[in-house]
């Protein structure tokens, strides 16, 4: 009896630093991580390649990594956030200098034989870094918007010339979540993406001059919400009428300049029929595949379009499609739900963090993960052109994944250092 009671002492004591850790938080990528490993051995599996044993390898490295990051207390990276972001960029630079080259662009260094990639780690830098920024100065002013915005783009223009088009999406996705999170005026939010709506909706080529209608409507709504949320009304107005007119004929000039196949690869998505055998090639066939697997799918490697490998890089950017030609709706519905708890637990935690940093820490992350999660989902169902974006967990890809489950550490951290409740 004695002996037993040390034993539950010792083993209490053992797990004493991860008490209040959110262990659902844990388990959730732990499954997802399984999944894709299962996944990516089935897309592989008349290739010849293992490399969905590397997958969860690194998937077990992650864990630890994000199990150690638990204990530490996150509060000390406050001291440290300047230097996270300097090692960032300088990291981004040493890829333009010394990185290889893949896939048409140069993203990786070669460490012992090890690819890393930078820019996955830079996430983690940029969440630290407007954590930080946003704590010490919320975004209820102009001006600490204005800080923001230039600290980002530092990183964000070392990896848009990379080129990493998708990672330069996510840094733009981290951002505004954080400053939503931080009492950003939800105006000034919908002013900071409007350049961009402005210049889709400016060239899409729609019949009768639609375009161009619902252009200037749009350019009508921004002035007016200028208007209504910059403390400068009268500026407000004329600057969110100014930056939407300027944009569609700057974004317009730069479409120009696109050669065809470029052109193609960005709204391609939309009619992927117009070139079956190239730039259309990848939806269409993930398209086939997921629609293949119809409610149960066709069996774990027993899909077609999975194990004659239709699809190049599928288990990659487009791991999805293999979920759902061989485990079917059911299983789609599975992942996107096991997604969905993760976004939850992630917003929890934020609610209950001890203070800003943490909560802001907690919101980065979460802006990070679903972002990526509704793009890949939706370039691999049609709704969303290829842009490279891999699914968290699922997708193989080392330093990506090594760099969720370090998110995920940082986020236990501040879950694990909340104050104790009391009744």
């Amino acid at each position: 009896m004695l002996q037993s009671s040390f034993r539950h002492l010792a083993w209490k004591s053992w797990l004493r630093p991860w008490q209040k850790m959110d262990w659902a938080l844990v388990v959730l990528p732990v499954v997802l991580t399984l999944l894709g490993g299962t996944a990516i051995r089935s897309a592989e599996l008349n290739q010849g390649l293992t490399d969905w044993w590397q997958h969860l390898i690194i998937g077990g490295i992650g864990l630890v990594l994000a199990l150690t990051i638990a204990r530490w207390p996150y509060e000390a990276l406050l001291r440290w956030h300047w230097l996270v972001y300097l090692v960032t960029n300088l990291s981004l630079i040493a890829v333009m200098v010394v990185g290889t080259s893949g896939l048409g662009a140069q993203r990786w260094i070669n460490i012992a034989g090890f690819y890393v990639q930078p820019s996955e780690f830079a996430k983690i830098g940029l969440i630290i870094t407007l954590a930080a920024l946003l704590h010490h100065r919320p975004a209820a002013s102009i001006p600490a918007i204005v800080q923001v915005l230039a600290v980002m783009c530092v990183p964000w223009v070392l990896i848009f010339l990379q080129p990493d088009l998708g990672t330069s999406l996510v840094f733009g996705a981290i951002t505004l979540g954080m400053l939503y999170w931080a009492n950003a005026n939800p105006g000034w939010i919908i002013l900071l993406i409007s350049p961009i709506v402005s210049i889709v909706l400016f060239n899409l080529p729609l019949p009768s001059n639609l375009s161009l209608i619902l252009w200037g409507l749009w350019v009508l709504a921004m002035g007016i919400t200028g208007w209504l949320t910059i403390p400068l009304p009268l500026f407000g107005a004329l600057g969110g009428v100014v930056i939407n007119l300027i944009s569609a004929g700057v974004g317009h000039l730069l479409w120009g300049l696109l050669k065809d196949y470029q052109k193609d690869r960005l709204i391609l998505f939309l009619d992927p029929d117009k070139d079956p055998l190239g730039g259309g090639y990848h939806l269409i066939q993930s398209r086939i595949a997921i629609g293949a697997g119809e409610l149960l799918g066709r069996g774990l490697n027993h899909g077609t379009q999975t194990q004659l490998n239709f699809i190049p890089e599928q288990h990659t950017d487009f791991i999805f499609s293999a979920i759902g030609e061989e485990l079917g709706f059911i299983g789609g519905l599975g992942v996107l739900l096991l997604f969905w708890l993760v976004g939850l637990r992630l917003v929890m935690i934020a609610h209950t963090a001890k203070d800003n940093f943490g909560s802001l820490l907690a919101i980065g992350v979460f802006s990070m993960l679903m972002f990526q999660v509704v793009i890949n989902i939706s370039m691999t169902i049609g709704l969303a052109p290829v842009t490279g974006i891999p699914l968290p967990w699922m997708s193989y890809g080392r330093s990506a994944l090594l760099t969720n489950f370090i998110a995920i550490g940082l986020v236990e951290s501040v879950a694990n250092h909340r104050r104790r409740r009391k009744y």
